[in-house]
């Protein structure tokens, strides 16, 4: 009768379609355990990421619907957050303290590409994981205004520099180390042998993700991202526009063509909504993300509307998901963030770090007196 019931259960864990992973239960690899003694059942998932509040719905949800089955006494399901690794371009190796890497790109400037990615960081944060945002933009670096973050990093060993927090998150930019009006007047090499020293020199803290903050284009800086940064996986943010789509193509290209995952596209500044008559206008079209995303195979992850407080917030370093975490513009950040995350949880897992490193010790291998150390 128990094995009656555990394969029921099993047979609904396959039949349940989860929103955020696009599939079932059992094709993501989430289900760890199912039981069933006495009549009742009890199941055990492994979410790949940082649910929020749809973790405990998720349990009461998949609860009912077992409870509905035959001969069921009663239904237990914990859906714990697992996230690991995933594999990153080859010829990369991954960082010590940084579990992903998500860079955020645009093809052109003027997206909102950087009021996203704080955002995102942040949405990824609130629901319940470990993050950092590193604008990798040297020329025009944004991201302590918008995080509202000023000042100079420490350093405890002279070596690395101790990333500065706001709104809990980590954060390291060009902006905290020269003042706000100096241009930064440097040849290609130059800025991308800073990006390196930012990501690498920077004393990073136990991230389940490192959201990076892309300047507009496919330069320099891109290519030395895709040869020689650990990416895990890409977002494309664009406008509905004809033009901006023409650009967001070549970013999209880009990362096909260097290996980079490419977790989905989000189409900002969708719609403008009046504040005082709630009048909806398409400023810059309709439905461009909707396309490029279907011509290219590629997921929609979410819209943005244009709206005056998102703006005001990232000028005044006061980010949407951080001061009106409840706001429905906060709610949409956090479901492209879920979904995202999500996506990433279906690539292939990174096991790099799960091995022990041999070290021969005292002659050779296989030689009197060799003596083998494992290391980790």
């Amino acid at each position: 009768m128990s094995d009656a019931i555990r394969k029921q259960a099993e047979s609904v864990l396959a039949g349940f379609q989860e929103p955020y992973l696009g599939c079932d239960l059992v094709s993501a690899r989430t289900v760890k355990e199912v039981t069933a003694e006495e009549g009742r059942v009890r199941v055990r998932l492994g979410l790949g990421y940082p649910a929020g509040d749809w973790a405990p719905e998720l349990e009461r949800r998949l609860a009912e619907e077992l409870r509905a089955l035959p001969g069921v006494a009663g239904a237990e399901v914990q859906a714990a957050i697992e996230i690991v690794p995933h594999v990153v371009q080859r010829g990369t190796k991954r960082l010590a303290e940084v579990k992903n890497v998500i860079a955020v790109a645009s093809g052109k400037g003027g997206v909102g590409k950087s009021t996203l990615a704080v955002n995102l960081a942040l949405a990824l944060q609130a629901d319940g994981a470990r993050v950092g945002i590193l604008d990798a933009d040297i020329y025009g670096p944004s991201q302590p205004r918008m995080l509202g973050c000023h000042g100079r990093p420490d350093t405890v060993d002279g070596k690395s520099l101790t990333p500065l927090v706001s709104y809990r998150l980590q954060s390291m930019s060009i902006g905290y180390l020269v003042d706000e009006e100096t241009p930064t007047i440097w040849r290609g090499p130059m800025v991308s042998s800073a990006l390196q020293q930012l990501l690498n020199d920077t004393a990073w803290e136990g991230l389940d993700y490192l959201v990076i903050d892309l300047p507009p284009g496919t330069g320099d800086i891109q290519l030395t991202m895709a040869q020689k940064i650990p990416v895990s996986g890409s977002i494309i943010v664009t406008t509905p526009q004809d033009i901006a789509l023409l650009d967001a193509r070549k970013a999209l290209k880009m990362f096909e063509k260097v290996k980079v995952t490419v977790l989905g596209i989000v189409e900002n500044m969708s719609v403008y909504i009046c504040p005082r008559c709630g009048h909806e206008a398409r400023l810059f079209g309709e439905g461009g993300g909707e396309r490029i995303a279907r011509q290219y195979d590629a997921a929609l992850l979410g819209s943005v509307p244009l709206d005056p407080a998102v703006r005001d917030g990232a000028d005044n370093g006061r980010p949407t998901v951080a001061m009106a975490p409840d706001s429905e513009l906060a709610a949409g950040y956090r479901e492209i963030a879920r979904r995202a995350a999500a996506r990433l949880s279906l690539q292939a897992r990174d096991y790099s770090g799960s091995f022990p490193r041999i070290v021969v010790q005292g002659g050779q291998e296989g030689a009197p007196g060799g003596r083998i150390r494992k290391e980790g």
